[in-house]
């Protein structure tokens, strides 16, 4: 008997991966949590039933969220990640030798637990000395900081149910306080394809549009989510993500990726031409 893992991307649209084992599944005080083992796509780690990640495809989406922010900003120190209790955005961030501090606000212990055990690799990094983890509320978390961090990286789930909370108006001014006065904050912005995700991403650049004075949206393409078209927001109190970009300083650190390089950094901010009127139509709302 064949075994297919199924997450709908929208009612009339299913995306499906054969599965050679499930090797974990298991429910906890906040969500049901699986993990696959598939012939394409490797370890797939699910929560309520939506893929979070694949060995195969993660690397584009943990290089697309910290290298952007990595090469504008000039000092990055003490980051700030909230989600991402795989650990896949915190080993990108390790790698850099100048960061000094990464808090890391994880909702779910059981998430990074599940995750050192048959996402080893990409935990891997979350024992790293400069690495402190944090359980509970982001919201009530990021709540007591004020301009403590040079990075803010919103790695959550989409916005609907118990990450809802992390793109309100208010979660975003808070971000915003926590920044120092260049300081830069980076989420992911969910997919522009499917109606119901796109109305979710133009509700949430609209907050973020009205709190930071700028604020761009970028690209990449994940082939995992949904339509394999992904989006991430660049906010900042001061640097432009393609005026500010130091392409020698960050080629200059000799980091080997696999997806992401300060070409593909200008590109990604070149929408096409229904997306960029979708974003003006909530901008011009203002």
């Amino acid at each position: 008997m064949e075994l297919w893992f199924s997450e709908f991307h929208a009612p009339n649209v299913k995306h499906s991966l054969r599965v050679n084992k499930h090797l974990y599944s298991g429910v906890s005080d906040y969500q049901q949590i699986d993990i696959f083992d598939t012939p394409e796509f490797g370890k797939v780690l699910t929560l309520e039933g939506k893929v979070m990640l694949t060995e195969r495809d993660e690397f584009i989406y943990d290089e697309m969220i910290t290298h952007v922010p990595m090469a504008v900003h000039p000092n990055v120190l003490d980051i700030l990640v909230i989600g991402a209790g795989d650990g896949g955005v915190v080993k990108e961030l390790t790698r850099y030798h100048s960061v000094r501090r990464i808090d890391l606000i994880e909702m779910d212990p059981q998430v990074v637990e599940v995750c050192r055990t048959y996402l080893p690799e990409n935990a891997s990094q979350l024992d790293d000395e400069r690495v402190h983890i944090h359980y509970g509320n982001a919201l009530r978390f990021i709540r007591r900081c004020s301009e403590e961090y040079d990075l803010i990286i919103v790695d959550s789930t989409d916005p609907f149910g118990p990450s809802e909370g992390l793109f309100t108006r208010e979660f975003y001014a808070s971000c915003c306080n926590a920044l120092r006065e260049d300081g830069i904050m980076v989420n992911q912005q969910g997919s522009p394809f499917y109606s119901h995700d796109a109305e979710a991403m133009q509700r949430s650049h609209k907050r973020i549009v009205s709190t930071f004075p700028i604020s761009r949206i970028y690209q990449a393409h994940i082939p995992t989510y949904a339509a394999g078209y992904w989006l991430f927001g660049f906010a900042s109190k001061k640097y432009h993500p393609i005026d500010d970009l130091d392409a020698k300083r960050w080629l200059s650190l000799g980091l080997k990726t696999k997806y992401y390089t300060t070409r593909l950094h200008v590109g990604s901010f070149y929408l096409p031409a229904f997306l960029e009127e979708m974003l003006m139509e909530v901008e011009n709302a203002e």
